[in-house]
């Protein structure tokens, strides 16, 4: 289990992120949901090591993560993929996932190899299967569509078999088709590999569909929690984020 206690994080005279508690339940499905500046990529940020809060914890099965490096919080195991796309530009969708899980084994050198270990092939095989990547598999991931390198960064953070999957806005830029097939991907990701996943997102037609848990962030703070139907329905969530929505100002 995900537990955040009493984060908090400043800039200056800002509180960016304001005595933060929540609980992720291992195998859970939330989004986090917020007007702009409510806060959202300062808690992914710190969540995954890049920022240190200023004070609380971050506690992964126990463990404090608060304060350690990237790679080491994303070796205890949260993965995040980002709003734009990470990705090698130059290498194939297959070169780019083994990549990926050589530099996890530490085994850089296998890369070199006319036919790498088998175990190294079998987890970038199954993570290009479960996003949809197998068929694009000898693609240069440059020339891929936006909506496919996406996938990809995706594909990257799960090759490292996380516990915690955080998702930055999975389907920022995208068209209404693309959108829907982004988001597809990722609830058959969580159904098939039971793990925690938290997602950012601006379309509420999208997290009110597939979020059985939704996080609304107002100025650092929690504003409120809850099924989609409580959310819907609260009159401060609407106040402050739903009604502006409906409004047309995001």
């Amino acid at each position: 289990m995900l537990s955040i206690q009493h984060l908090t994080k400043s800039f200056g005279g800002l509180k960016a992120t304001d005595d933060v508690s929540l609980d992720f339940p291992g195998g859970s499905l939330t989004a986090v949901i917020g007007p702009n500046g409510a806060g959202k990529s300062t808690f992914f940020n710190l969540i995954s090591g890049a920022l240190t809060p200023d004070g609380g914890k971050i506690l992964l099965d126990g463990a404090d993560l608060a304060g350690r490096s990237p790679p080491e919080i994303m070796r205890r195991g949260i993965g995040r993929a980002f709003q734009v796309a990470s990705i090698f530009p130059t290498l194939t969708v297959q070169e780019t996932m083994l990549a990926a899980v050589c530099a996890d084994q530490r085994r850089n050198s296998i890369l070199h190899r006319r036919f790498p270990l088998v175990e190294t092939r079998d987890r970038a095989e199954h993570a290009m299967e479960m996003l949809g990547l197998a068929s694009k598999r000898h693609r240069v991931a440059a020339t891929l569509s936006h909506g496919d390198q996406k996938l990809l960064d995706i594909a990257l953070a799960l090759v490292l078999d996380p516990k915690v999957l955080l998702l930055d806005e999975p389907t920022a830029g995208m068209g209404p088709e693309e959108r829907w097939r982004m988001i597809e991907k990722v609830h058959e990701l969580w159904e098939k590999q039971k793990i925690t996943v938290v997602f950012i997102e601006h379309d509420m037609d999208i997290v009110f569909k597939i979020a059985p848990s939704i996080v609304v962030l107002c100025y650092g703070r929690i504003l409120a929690t809850g099924t989609p139907d409580a959310i819907r329905s609260d009159n401060a969530v609407i106040d402050a984020y739903l009604g502006t929505e409906e409004g047309g100002a995001a």
